[in-house]
């Protein structure tokens, strides 16, 4: 693997809380230019390891390398490289948005005229310039995460570090928030995104790592991960007095009796080889066995989800 294309660089990260393993010998490559999602439950320990790799928080095993900066020796040369946004924002709510990107602009060493061009860009880019002068505690929560994320990169870092962007945004706004990030993707930025949602992850990642109790469960792309835990899902819904020759057919073809769902006239069987799709059509053409709908589902990260979080009780 070529060191040049590597952001960040992990190996057998580990911390410790009151003899507890927030983060057990955690290992991650994430290369750049891509979006790399750590999905977990609710104190699974995502929170914790962005904070270590951003060095907001020292490890206690293991070690960091940003960009090939080791965190802990180089923790001033890190933090050049990178734009971090927490779960809760860190303007000033008592400051307007114009207010709050001209004090983080002066923070990154901008002069007056550079801040004010920079400030300006920004709530251009985050549709944002229209409540430039309202105070932010009158801003709704989407407007409050676009103007943290906003703040992130004044700098311009190469790498961003996202955590849970959108927890407690509606739908609406969560998919705005998309957008933006999208954005920032298409110029080139490297993204480390943790999130509790699988939607999002599916969205938005080139490469995804399930963390559960600390440990690392499965690394790889949402297609790889969704083929190490389920297969294809064949469904068909039969006409009611074709219904028992259906499933005695489904049962032939698919051999999988013991795995069928079965919901009136509906049946779901798992599939191994889509050969026995088209040889199902076929016999069932043959035995005049009327097919009223079917389709085919692949598995989704909800599957991944529950399943390798189960295995891991």
């Amino acid at each position: 693997m070529d060191t040049n294309e590597i952001a960040i660089q992990v190996k057998g990260l580990t911390k410790i809380f009151k003899g507890k393993k927030a983060v057990d010998h955690v290992d991650l490559t994430i290369q750049k230019g891509e979006v790399f999602a750590i999905l977990g439950p609710n104190g699974a320990g995502k929170t914790t390891t962005v904070r270590m790799m951003s060095t907001l928080l020292k490890a206690d095993g293991g070690t960091i390398e940003i960009f090939g900066h080791d965190a802990r020796k180089e923790a001033a040369e890190v933090r050049k490289h990178i734009g971090l946004t927490g779960q809760y924002a860190s303007v000033d709510e008592d400051l307007t948005a114009w207010e709050n990107l001209m004090i983080f602009t002066a923070l990154n060493g901008l002069n007056k005229q550079e801040a004010k061009a920079k400030a300006t860009q920004l709530l251009e880019d985050f549709t944002l310039l229209e409540a430039k002068d309202n105070q932010i505690r009158n801003f709704s929560g989407g407007m409050r995460r676009r103007l943290d994320l906003a703040v992130s990169l004044i700098a311009n870092p190469p790498l961003v570090f996202l955590d849970e962007p959108t927890t407690g945004l509606d739908p609406r706004t969560r998919e705005q928030m998309w957008d933006v990030i999208r954005e920032m993707i298409a110029k080139g930025t490297t993204v480390l995104l943790t999130t509790q949602y699988l939607e999002e992850a599916d969205q938005l990642a080139d490469h995804i790592a399930l963390i559960d109790k600390g440990k690392l469960v499965i690394e790889g792309t949402p297609d790889e991960l969704k083929r190490e835990v389920g297969e294809l899902k064949f469904i068909v819904k039969f006409d009611g007095n074709a219904t028992n020759a259906g499933i005695a057919l489904i049962k032939e073809v698919f051999d999988r009796s013991s795995e069928l769902v079965i919901n009136g006239n509906e049946i779901q069987v798992p599939v191994e080889n889509t050969l026995q799709i088209s040889d199902f059509f076929v016999k069932a053409e043959q035995r005049k066995i009327e097919i009223k709908v079917f389709s085919m589902q692949k598995p989704t990260l909800d599957d991944v989800f529950f399943k390798l979080t189960e295995e891991n009780k």
